[in-house]
């Protein structure tokens, strides 16, 4: 089996683990930025088997550069998504706060 089997390419910003829907990011951001080992990986995560864990991290070795890459465009994506969430809260968020809001008086 290659390397690559492990993971569904859907797109240059969405590479996921086959037959799940979590993606690479998941598990190199737990690995890079949590230090937390393939084992506690594997264990915090149900649908994933420790093989695919070890895939990934192997995968990130091989293509660093590349890989470096999209968990940079992941972030980016994710801050802007934080800040449009903000700017724009969907309406339940802004009745809950118009809430506390009122409740704080």
């Amino acid at each position: 089996m290659k390397l690559e089997d492990y993971f569904d390419f859907l797109s240059p910003d969405d590479i996921r683990l086959k037959g799940t829907r979590v993606g690479i990011e998941t598990i190199l951001d737990e690995y890079l930025n949590q230090s937390r080992s393939p084992e506690q990986i594997d264990r915090a995560y149900s649908s994933l088997t420790l093989e695919q864990v070890y895939a990934t991290i192997l995968y990130y070795l091989h293509n660093r550069e590349a890989v470096s890459q999209y968990l940079e465009r992941w972030q980016k994506y994710c801050q802007r998504s934080m800040e449009e969430y903000d700017r724009n809260p969907p309406p339940v968020v802004k009745r809950l706060l118009r809430y506390k809001a009122a409740q704080n008086l």
